[in-house]
């Protein structure tokens, strides 16, 4: 669990709603489905017509690494390749086999298994890198979908006052109806500022983060499996891949 964005979100959602109720409002005056409906319905459909399919349904997948980042420990990673390196040396590299089978990480399990056909160090490389790249690709992609969510909200906000005011317009006659209208119109406004601002764009730098991480742990790896086809010593590698712990 991340516990810093989960306070994040509570201390920015926090401060807004206490600062209204010091100010004298009441907190159920933010509360309005129409403009709840009109923002987060026309943000979502919005981000939806200009993100491919792969790339959307991606970014539903990943959302839970603001809160559930992927565990990839530094030192237990470098401590296996060790142990795949130390059982290089001591049955060859036909002795990987049956670690590759049991291998849960995918890119692992690929760079294990071209160890094991016999394939030159560069070929093992360009490989795994064409790999890391297109997936390293998507994933950002997938975090620039809240980054158009913070874009598009906020203008969504002022389509919604405007058609608030629209409506506080027509019923100029009617006092009873204009409270209603401008109720919308101004929450709507905070409502997209809002999203954009505690939400869909710390969350989708968040992402990026994550995706960097995961990018240089893949790095990593690939580095190791390179040491252990050239036939390097099992602490060298151990000693290389620990500035990575930085």
């Amino acid at each position: 669990m991340d516990k810093l964005s989960l306070i994040g979100v509570l201390v920015g959602l926090g401060a807004i709603l206490l600062g209204q109720q010091l100010e004298g409002g009441h907190i159920d005056s933010l509360v309005n489905g129409p403009a709840i409906l009109i923002v987060v319905g026309g943000t979502v459909g919005a981000v939806m017509l200009q993100s491919p399919v792969p790339v959307f349904m991606r970014a539903i997948q990943i959302v839970l690494w603001v809160l559930l980042p992927p565990s990839q420990p530094v030192s237990d990673t470098i401590q296996k390749i060790v142990s795949w390196s130390q059982v290089a040396r001591r049955e060859g590299l036909l002795g990987l086999e049956s670690q590759a089978e049991a291998e849960s990480d995918p890119l692992a399990r690929k760079g294990l298994q071209l160890l094991v056909d016999g394939n030159e160090p560069e070929t093992i490389r360009n490989t795994l890198e064409v790999e890391i790249l297109a997936r390293e690709n998507l994933d950002l992609a997938a975090a620039k979908v809240f980054e158009g969510l913070g874009g598009y909200s906020p203008t969504i906000g002022i389509i919604g006052a405007v058609m608030g005011l629209i409506h506080v317009m027509g019923n100029l006659a009617d006092p009873s109806k204009l409270g209603s209208g401008i109720a919308t119109a101004f929450v709507a406004t905070i409502y997209g500022v809002g999203l954009a601002n505690l939400i869909f764009l710390p969350v989708g730098n968040k992402l990026k983060a994550h995706v960097q991480s995961q990018s240089q742990h893949s790095e990593m790896l690939i580095e190791g499996i390179i040491a252990i086809a050239e036939g390097e010593n099992p602490m060298n590698i151990e000693l290389r891949l620990q500035g990575y712990m930085a």
